[in-house]
């Protein structure tokens, strides 16, 4: 596994192109898929944060919250764009973080992303998670309908510590 920092470091190219298709709407927005107890997937909306070159996201009290307490795995899509079907793709695992600093500052981070519609900040019942790394794909297009998509990939190549 990598983190988002060893994206940064050893393709800037793609986690840049990552951030721009994640925050394409000025928050971070994706689909999150988890694994059920039963082997299946579970995908739902959520809103990742790049914060300080980590991937985190607050994940309320729920059924994928304990996916990924159980098995960890998941997988992360951008929403898709309004004028290609340009996107980004990252799996890994997800580790739960109890650092109340780092907490302290992704609130914040989260809440002044959404300014214009004043949320209050993740309650303390949310748990912050960082999505470390194993795979990303991202692909690019000329519009709606490209026949000849551009996919790049890559793996994460540096063990997190």
């Amino acid at each position: 596994m990598a983190t988002w920092r060893d994206l940064v470091e050893q393709r800037p190219d793609l986690a840049e192109a990552g951030r721009q298709l994640l925050y394409q709407f000025g928050v971070g927005l994706g689909f999150l898929a988890t694994v059920r107890p039963d082997g299946g997937p579970r995908a739902h909306p959520m809103c990742p944060v790049i914060h300080d070159d980590r991937l985190l996201a607050f994940i309320v009290p729920s059924p994928k919250l304990e996916d990924l307490r159980r098995d960890g795995r998941y997988a992360l899509h951008c929403f898709p764009p309004a004028d290609d079907e340009d996107a980004f793709y990252v799996t890994g695992r997800a580790t739960e973080r109890h650092d109340s600093h780092l907490r302290d500052a992704v609130a914040a981070q989260f809440v002044a992303e959404r300014v214009v519609v004043a949320v209050d900040p993740p309650g303390d019942d949310h748990a912050l998670v960082e999505l470390d790394i194993d795979t990303v794909l991202l692909t690019r297009t000329a519009g709606h309908g490209d026949p000849n998509p551009q996919h790049t990939v890559w793996k994460a190549s540096v063990p997190t510590p």
